[in-house]
């Protein structure tokens, strides 16, 4: 017997597999969503460097990519380890989402990303994840089936509605939470924050050291280098599994390692040419599917628009998305800059929402697979209709 794509891709990549059964898709309907969750609270200034706004260098000082972001307009730039993202956006196949934010603003982890995925208006107030709410609707419709990439499926996923998971080995860093945690944990410790800091730092310039004088670039834990080559497979894999006859055609992951309380420009650079990586890998996997695919790009919560004293930011409010796809409608920013004048800030020290998280996953979940706003209002985003619906993406 011919073994599958499927076979071939997980024998090559070291992963299991743990798919429940997938109803066939039909043929006439391509449609695809990609959620990537970056964990730890991302950094939107840096992500995306506002360089055009009069208060951005200020604010920043050394933080600044004034001379080395990839400039896409007079008001926005990309982070210098976005170089893929950067090419498609200027493609017209890459889209900021500046100043979005979800309801809460406890700057808490656990209660950011349970109302970022479970979609409600309050923490806790819902159990199951708003895309798998998503996938339960659309199923009563017509087959669909999802996937989670990750050794636990995230709450996104979890719920009545079928999702299959994958365990895709490696690429899928298990041991960046840990760090997260530690820096959330010692943030303010004037002794043990710079430390933890100065120990990140040094194990990352070790590792990547050690990628450029002799570890192969797709060995497992071999340094930086290894790590930007297993993001790109996780995301070309990703995309095969997809284009697979009955294969899912909604997926969610996770990233982790986004919390940077101290030394941030070191330890995010990695983090972000990872994320590079991995949207590179879809894109390329997708092949002529990339046309019918949107990715979204989110974190439960920006960071704070001041550098603080260990050379990181604490956490903080509105952060910015990313939205891709080779079926995008031009133009600029998705929703609204709010300046980073300080009588703008939210609360004198984050970037202020402009923009209700929830209203850019309806927009998502309209344009892509043409659920109803009174759905979305209520089934897919518990008492959401102050959340507006922004559609015209794609």
């Amino acid at each position: 017997m011919t073994p599958s794509r499927r076979t071939v891709l997980a024998a090559g990549f070291g992963l299991s597999l743990h798919f429940a059964a997938l109803p066939a898709l039909a043929a006439a309907d391509r449609r695809k969503l990609v959620m990537v969750i970056c964990r730890g609270g991302l950094d939107g200034l840096s992500l995306a460097p506002p360089v055009g706004d009069p208060d951005y260098a200020a604010l920043r000082g050394a933080f600044g990519f004034e001379s080395t972001a990839l400039k896409l307009d007079d008001r926005f730039a990309l982070h210098p380890a976005l170089a893929s993202v950067h090419a498609l956006a200027r493609s017209g196949q890459a889209r900021l989402v500046p100043a979005v934010a979800t309801p809460d603003r406890a700057r808490s982890h656990f209660e950011a990303q349970d109302v970022l995925e479970s979609g409600g208006a309050v923490v806790y107030g819902t159990v199951s994840g708003w895309l798998n709410r998503a996938v339960g609707v659309l199923a009563a419709r017509a087959p669909v089936s999802a996937l989670s990439v990750g050794p636990t499926a995230p709450l996104v996923l979890r719920g009545p509605a079928p999702a299959a998971s994958w365990t895709p080995g490696f690429a899928v860093d298990s041991t960046a939470r840990l760090p997260t945690l530690l820096q959330d944990l010692y943030k303010d410790d004037p002794l043990l924050g710079p430390a933890l800091a100065q120990g990140l730092a040094t194990e990352d310039m070790a590792r990547a050291a050690m990628a450029d004088e002799a570890m192969a670039p797709t060995s497992p834990g071999g340094g930086a280098k290894a790590g930007v080559e297993s993001a790109r497979r996780l995301g070309q894999t990703t995309a095969g599994l997809m284009r697979e006859a009955g294969g899912p055609r909604i997926v969610a992951l996770s990233l982790d390692g986004f919390d940077t309380h101290a030394n941030q420009p070191a330890q995010l650079a990695p983090r972000l040419a990872g994320l590079d990586a991995l949207l590179d890998g879809l894109h390329e996997g997708l092949a002529e599917d990339w046309r019918d695919t949107v990715v979204v790009v989110v974190t439960e919560f920006g960071r704070t628009a001041r550098i603080n004293g260990t050379g990181g930011t604490d956490h903080g409010t509105a952060s910015t998305a990313l939205v891709l796809g080779g079926g995008l409608k031009g133009g600029g920013i998705i929703g609204d800059w709010p300046g980073l004048r300080t009588a703008a800030l939210f609360e004198n020290r984050d970037l202020a929402p402009t923009l209700d998280m929830r209203s850019l996953f309806k927009g998502v979940l309209a344009d892509q697979f043409g659920l109803e706003r009174a759905v979305l209002d209520t089934t897919v985003f518990p008492d959401s209709a102050g959340a507006r619906l922004l559609t015209g993406l794609t």
